[in-house]
């Protein structure tokens, strides 16, 4: 009874704080609204006066304990703004503006006796939040059974999309409206043994463009000790929602606080070319800094690569057409040549050469070292030996040669 009365005092006292809170992007067009209602919390997003992100629920589901879902009352929030420049060590971009309006709100649990917060970051081409969970006396550990962030399109947008996969993004790009994804999903992957689809789900980033010329992009940010995230599609309703990769037994998450989770991130610009700077930009700026002293050590280059040929099906990454290979055993110098191994002396020479050429700093091999004849789809413990060269290949002839060329 009197955890009862204890928690209804605590919610009358919350109640009395405001449940909408909005913070904007500096330049104004971009606008945060969180909202309170029921108990459970929202959040939207517009841009230039008109709805990007409709009411969008926030949350967790918890697999041991009270989920993060509803119950709250807001504790306290506050604002801030944050304005700096700063290099990265690579990238396209000798110098990053960091600026955004920042909302914080921390939200308590009640009935449960703890609480938790969340914080918005709007910037003039975006908006990255996440939840946050500080150390206190109920919240130590927890397990997510799923997090159940969601994000209300605006719209029956077009969007770029690939299925969702546990273990590749290796597909083609299809092409079409949210409310088609469902129809088209299983057309959109092949089923080789590489592949772990998500039903009726697809992978970020997502790029969309709506039926009045916005293009957006969701992804994540700081993906740090947490699952990565997909998208669910709802077709009917626009509605896309968090679905993050399991483990073994189900669970999407073992979280010690204090704890962050990754920024869920929206890149908005009306332009889709602008859409190749502001959306890296949103996620270095919300990623968090180096944690290296020093990074001169760090070399950017641009490199070719023998690799493409394979893929296309020119060439091949195995030495021989064999199909049941043992490492260590198999002699390959006995075997005989199929002629289309790609990583070969002579034809990795003219590679380097075009580099040389060409103003290129690096090539990259694959299919150079044994073991790729049966290395696909046979569940073997030990496919690849990634020290020994196939007969072909002259490790140190060519690095003497690519040397030469410097």
């Amino acid at each position: 009874m009197n955890k009862i009365v204890f928690a209804f005092l605590c919610l009358m006292i919350l109640s009395k704080a405001a449940n909408s809170q909005f913070v904007a992007s500096p330049d104004g067009n971009l606008s945060l609204k969180f909202e309170l209602k029921d108990s459970v919390p929202y959040y939207y997003l517009d841009f230039k006066g008109k709805p990007v992100i409709q009411k969008s629920k926030l949350g967790l589901k918890v697999a041991n304990g009270g989920s993060f879902l509803k119950g709250f009352g807001i504790k306290d929030y506050n604002t801030s703004a944050f304005n700096e420049d700063w290099n990265p060590v690579m990238g396209e971009t000798k110098t990053i503006n960091n600026h955004d309006n920042q909302l914080r709100v921390i939200l308590a649990q009640p009935s449960l006796q703890r609480e938790i917060a969340i914080t918005f970051r709007v910037y003039d081409y975006g908006l990255g939040f996440r939840y946050e969970f500080p150390e206190q006396a109920n919240l130590n550990y927890f397990v997510i059974k799923e997090e159940e962030t969601q994000f209300a399109l605006a719209g029956d947008h077009k969007a770029w999309w690939i299925p969702g996969d546990y273990d590749t993004q290796e597909y083609n790009y299809t092409t079409s409206s949210i409310s088609e994804v469902a129809a088209l999903w299983t057309k959109s992957y092949e089923g080789n043994a590489s592949q772990t689809p998500v039903k009726n789900a697809i992978q970020t980033p997502v790029m969309m463009k709506s039926a009045d010329g916005v293009y957006l992009n969701i992804a994540e940010a700081a993906l740090i000790g947490y699952p990565a995230m997909h998208l669910a599609v709802n077709s009917k309703t626009n509605m896309l929602k968090t679905h993050l990769t399991p483990d073994a037994q189900g669970m999407q998450g073992y979280i010690q606080t204090p704890f962050n989770t990754p920024w869920r991130t929206i890149a908005v610009t009306e332009n889709a070319e602008n859409m190749l700077t502001v959306g890296p930009h949103l996620l270095l700026n919300l990623n968090e800094p180096t944690k290296y002293a020093t990074t001169d050590w760090i070399k950017p280059v641009k490199y070719i690569g023998v690799w493409w040929e394979m893929i296309m099906g020119k060439s091949s990454w195995a030495y021989a057409d064999l199909d049941n290979i043992h490492l260590g055993e198999t002699e390959y110098s006995k075997l005989t040549p199929n002629g289309k191994h790609a990583a070969n002396t002579a034809y990795v020479k003219k590679y380097i050469d075009f580099a040389a050429k060409h103003g290129f700093d690096a090539v990259l091999v694959e299919g150079w070292n044994e073991g790729w004849e049966d290395w696909f789809g046979k569940s073997k413990e030990f496919v690849f030996d990634f020290v020994t060269p196939y007969p072909d290949f002259d490790v140190k002839g060519l690095n003497e040669y690519a040397y030469s060329k410097v």
